[in-house]
């Protein structure tokens, strides 16, 4: 059998590639992880070749045998890579020839690497994405069932880190289900983008032989082949798509990670974790740090790295295939293992925190929190225009702020030295609890719509 230790192009050369270049050109180290989708489509490839007569039958099933005993040896450890064919493709082709001898030379017929690798990258882009939904709805599904357990849990909801109204921790909560279904719904998008197989647009023209893509695209999982040969070769956008969704994920949970940075810190002792999410220091006895919540807030920078970097690489392109490309695989590969350690961690920190409600519901009367509730009685009793009672509002709360008292805490013959027509009922609208849930307005803090949208999360998860 006829030894090939040379590159496919090498004849057209007379020296071989420098050993920087060769070390710095070669991308085995980074594709050797496609190679199921790469072998699996080869196999597909073969198949279409076969069924249309452009190979024969007898190779076929040689070429076929010949990569399953490839893709058994990768996946047991048992097959060397080598820096020298450059990738995956030329390393499994390579492979192919000391298995079954020169039937290997078949396999590219009607195929170029230009294709090939869109292929190989599209089928993994797709993998991961279905892997990426799955680990979000983990997520939200924890969301829920930790909202279910604090309806009724009333917390001082923030403006500009500065108590502002009562709300529900549930409801809180809710906020970051809202914004991971739209992670979600983000990656079942891309889905939709990526439905066009690249197979056998070959290397930028299409290829004179009389191939199937409707079939290899079938076969593959994709609904459709590609339309035009040159843009297929030179398309990135679902790289792109796949590291902006995984971009704006990661900004979700670092924002939830902020807050729970926040909400647990000592000034505020909200929300608590159990010991496993929690680090202690090499000199001060006493700490405990969130330093899974740090790390989520951290990563997101790998995130936005990547998406900077393959459309950095992307600006400059012309129409096409180039080696700028080459780096596309590693950018989104680190994307995807960095957004999936971040939504590991934050499953567990979701999983591992508990409320504090007796210092929730104190802070929640802190800093005035019904007073846009006494100012909505005035309208709504007293007919008074808006700007009117607000200003009438700001008159108790400056009150109530000199006392040195919250406005629960407030007599009514305080309140009256600020506005005469009240009576006792007026008392209840500072109530906190009651203050939360009166907004009952669709998207409100309200335990009855907390309640109707639980209702709803359920069946959308």
């Amino acid at each position: 059998m006829k030894k090939r230790n040379k590159t496919v192009w090498s004849k057209r050369f007379k020296g071989s590639p420098s050993s920087a270049f060769q070390r710095i050109g070669a991308s085995i180290n980074v594709d050797k992880r496609l190679y199921k989708e790469d072998i699996f489509a080869s196999k597909i490839h073969t198949q279409m070749l076969v069924k249309q007569k452009i190979i024969p039958s007898k190779d076929g099933k040689k070429i076929i045998n010949g990569l399953k005993k490839i893709e058994n040896m990768i996946a047991r450890g048992k097959f060397r890579f080598n820096v020298k064919f450059e990738d995956i493709h030329l390393n499994i082709e390579k492979k192919l020839f000391e298995i079954i001898g020169q039937p290997a030379g078949y396999l590219h017929t009607a195929r170029s690497r230009n294709d090939q690798v869109v292929t190989d990258f599209k089928l993994w882009v797709k993998k991961s994405t279905f892997e990426i939904i799955k680990d979000i709805e983990k997520i939200m599904k924890q969301i829920v069932s930790k909202a279910e357990k604090n309806i009724d849990t009333v917390m001082p909801g923030f403006t500009h880190l500065k108590n502002a109204q009562p709300v529900s921790f549930a409801h809180y909560l809710l906020a970051y289900f809202e914004m991971l279904k739209r992670d979600k719904i983000r990656f079942e998008n891309n889905l939709k983008l990526i439905d066009e197989s690249p197979l056998g647009v070959a290397a930028l023209s299409g290829t004179s032989y009389k191939i199937d893509r409707f079939y290899t695209s079938k076969k593959l999982g994709f609904s459709k082949p590609s339309k035009n040969s040159i843009d297929t070769v030179s398309d990135r956008d679902f790289a792109i798509d796949f590291l902006y969704a995984s971009a704006v994920c990661a900004m979700h949970l670092s924002r939830l990670a902020e807050d729970f940075i926040i909400l647990n810190s000592d000034a505020y002792k909200l929300i608590f974790f159990n010991d496993k999410m929690l680090t202690g220091s090499s000199i001060m006895p006493q700490k405990k740090n969130p330093d899974p919540a740090e790390l989520i807030r951290g990563r997101t920078g790998i995130n936005y790295g990547k998406l900077n970097s393959i459309l950095t690489i992307m600006k400059g392109l012309p129409i096409s295939y180039f080696k700028d490309l080459q780096d596309d695989k590693a950018l989104v590969f680190d994307g995807f293992d960095t957004l999936k350690d971040t939504l590991i961690l934050g499953l567990e920190l979701i999983k591992n925190l508990q409320a504090d409600k007796k210092r929730m519901f104190k802070m929640a009367n802190d800093g005035f929190t019904t007073a846009t509730d006494f100012a909505d009685y005035l309208v709504k009793q007293k007919k008074m225009n808006f700007r009117d009672s607000y200003a009438i509002s700001s008159k108790l709360v400056n009150y109530a702020e000199k006392k040195n008292k919250n406005l629960n805490e407030l007599a009514l013959s305080e309140i009256k030295k600020i506005y005469k027509d009240v009576d006792s009922k007026i008392l209840t609208i500072f109530n906190v609890k009651y203050s939360m849930n009166s907004k009952r307005s669709y998207g409100g803090t309200s335990a009855i719509n907390i309640k109707k949208m639980l209702k709803r999360y359920k069946r959308e998860i």
